[in-house]
């Protein structure tokens, strides 16, 4: 794919973190955030962890979620192309998204190229080298076989078990040491080497901007606690913060 204009991105929100009262009122505010976008915005990508748990059911959809949902919908009906890249938060999607909302899922990274530079974008988890962990952990929790079996335990129980399993690997993201440097970039040096311009990442939480080269690595932080998201606009990424009121800072 091949995009021009002003674009925006965004991860790490873990959305269903907090009380059902924290919840209304993070909501709010990335509502406001996407609404914002439906001006001079040409692409959203989101890089993973829009929740901190989702599974979807075949006919069950997790409530709480409505002005999100309505938010992100009239974006892609304003004609902004938005792109999913899930995370290990929120790996398990059916059709719900892209049939219902024109949101497009991708499952682990994105390759595209932004007013002639070339972008790679991914959540970040499974990306690191030395995580071998992680990788077996991934490639069985996103087993279609076993997503299946899954699904047959009822909702409100399945929900209540992602939701605490959603925590276990919160906890095991935060206390990991992949050593003195930061194993993300050394995953951004080989993709520059191959040709790309700018590398992006959420997942770790730290919010970092590395030039190599010809090209940049840039981890997006997170919207969860500091309200983070980037934007590329004639040739120059920026990562800026969200107020409440609307105002890039």
């Amino acid at each position: 794919m091949v995009l021009k204009g002003k674009t925006v991105f965004i991860s790490d929100l873990h959305l269903g973190l907090f009380s059902r009262a924290e919840e209304e009122k993070r909501e709010e505010v990335i509502v406001n955030f996407l609404y914002s976008l439906d001006r001079g915005v040409d692409a959203l990508y989101i890089l993973g962890d829009l929740f901190d748990y989702w599974f979807e059911y075949r006919r069950v959809i997790q409530k709480g979620y409505f002005r999100l949902f309505t938010a992100l919908k009239h974006l892609t009906d304003k004609g902004v192309k938005v792109y999913y890249i899930i995370g290990n938060h929120d790996f398990f999607h059916r059709d719900f998204f892209e049939s219902y909302l024109g949101v497009k899922v991708e499952p682990d990274i994105i390759a595209t190229e932004i007013d002639g530079k070339k972008f790679f974008l991914g959540h970040g988890d499974g990306l690191i080298k030395n995580d071998y962990g992680y990788k077996v952990l991934k490639k069985i929790f996103r087993n279609r076989f076993i997503q299946w079996l899954y699904s047959l335990i009822h909702p409100d129980l399945g929900i209540m078990i992602a939701s605490g399993t959603s925590k276990q690997s919160r906890e095991y993201t935060t206390g990991k040491d992949y050593g003195e440097t930061d194993a993300l970039f050394e995953t951004a040096r080989t993709k520059i080497d191959s040709g790309y311009d700018y590398v992006l990442f959420g997942h770790s939480h730290v919010k970092t901007v590395r030039e190599y080269k010809h090209g940049k690595y840039i981890n997006l932080g997170t919207w969860l606690a500091e309200l983070t998201y980037g934007v590329f606009e004639n040739n120059k990424f920026e990562i800026l913060n969200w107020e409440d009121n609307g105002e890039k800072q």
